[in-house]
C-alpha cells in the first residue's frame, strides 16, 4: 500500500512538473518574455565583464608598481656602480701613496676603509640586482598574462554586441512567428483571439438586423407596394415605346409584316 501510494505522488509530481514545464515554454515564447530574457543575460554578461576589466586592472596596477620599483632599483644600483668604483679610486690612490707598498697599504686606515666600502656596495648591488631581475621576471610575466587577458575581454565586448543584436533579431522573429501563427489560427478556426469573435457577433448582429427589417416590411405591406410601383412604371415605360413605335410607323410595318391572313378582319377574309 504505502508503494502504491508513494507512486501515486511520484506520478502527481510529474504531472506538476509537465504542467510547469509547458507553462514555462509558452511564456518562453512571448515576445516580452524573450526581451527581458536577453536583457538579463546582457547585464549578467556586462557584470562578468565589468569584474573582468577590474581583474586586469588591478593586474596592469601591479605591473606598474613592479615597473616603478624596477626603475628605482635600477637608479640604486646605478649608483652602488659609481660608489663601488669610487671606493676602488680611493684605494688605488693610497696604493699609489704609498708607492707599492703592500704592507703599508693594508696598514692604512684609509685603505682599510676603501675596503670595506668596496666589500658593503658590491653586496648590495649583488642584491639589488638579484631583485632587479626577479621584478624583471614578473614584469614580462604580468606584461604577457595582461596581453592575453585583453584579447579575451576583447572577444567578450564582441560577444556582447553580438548577443545585444541577437535579442533584437529573436526579438521581432518571435513576433512574426506569433502573428504568422495567429492569422494561420484564424484562417484555419482554432483561433481563441476574441477580436474574431467580436466581427463573428457584429456580422450575426447585422443579419439579425437585415432579416427583421425584411419581416418588417413584408408584414406593414411595403414590398407589394414597391412592386405595385415597379410594375406601374414598367407599364407606362410600354405604353410610351408603343406610341413612339406608332408615331414613326414601326407599329404599322410590324403589324403589317408579323400578321398575314389571320391578323385580318373577317370580312376581308372572306
Amino acid at each position: 500500500m504505502f508503494k502504491a501510494v508513494g507512486r501515486y505522488f511520484r506520478a502527481l509530481g510529474y504531472l506538476l512538473v509537465g504542467k510547469v514545464d509547458r507553462a514555462r515554454q509558452t511564456l518562453n515564447t512571448n515576445p516580452d518574455v524573450v526581451r527581458a530574457t536577453f536583457d538579463r543575460i546582457i547585464q549578467e554578461k556586462k557584470k562578468r565583464i565589468h569584474q573582468y576589466k577590474d581583474a586586469v586592472g588591478a593586474m596592469i596596477a601591479q605591473e606598474e608598481k613592479k615597473k616603478s620599483s624596477l626603475k628605482k632599483l635600477t637608479e640604486e644600483v646605478t649608483k652602488l656602480q659609481k660608489l663601488r668604483d669610487g671606493a676602488a679610486a680611493m684605494a688605488r690612490k693610497v696604493v699609489e701613496r704609498h708607492n707599492g707598498d703592500s704592507e703599508a697599504v693594508r696598514n692604512d686606515p684609509e685603505y682599510a676603509k676603501c675596503q670595506a666600502a668596496f666589500k658593503d656596495f658590491s653586496n648590495t648591488l649583488t642584491e639589488k640586482e638579484e631583485r632587479c631581475a626577479a621584478l624583471e621576471s614578473d614584469i614580462n610575466e604580468i606584461t604577457g598574462n595582461v596581453s592575453s587577458h585583453k584579447v579575451q575581454l576583447e572577444g567578450l565586448l564582441r560577444d556582447l554586441e553580438k548577443i545585444k543584436a541577437e535579442k533584437h533579431t529573436t526579438v521581432a522573429e518571435m513576433m512574426t512567428a506569433k502573428e504568422e501563427k495567429e492569422i494561420a489560427d484564424m484562417i484555419t478556426g482554432i483561433s481563441n483571439d476574441r477580436t474574431n469573435e467580436e466581427l463573428q457577433e457584429l456580422r450575426d448582429i447585422r443579419d439579425n438586423a437585415k432579416a427583421t427589417a425584411r419581416i418588417s416590411r413584408e408584414v406593414a405591406g411595403t414590398d407589394a407596394a414597391k412592386s405595385e410601383a415597379e410594375f406601374l412604371e414598367y407599364a407606362s415605360k410600354s405604353v410610351a415605346n408603343d406610341e413612339f413605335d406608332q408615331l414613326i410607323g414601326l407599329a404599322k410595318e410590324v403589324e403589317s409584316g408579323g400578321g398575314g391572313e389571320q391578323d385580318l378582319p373577317e370580312r376581308e377574309r372572306e
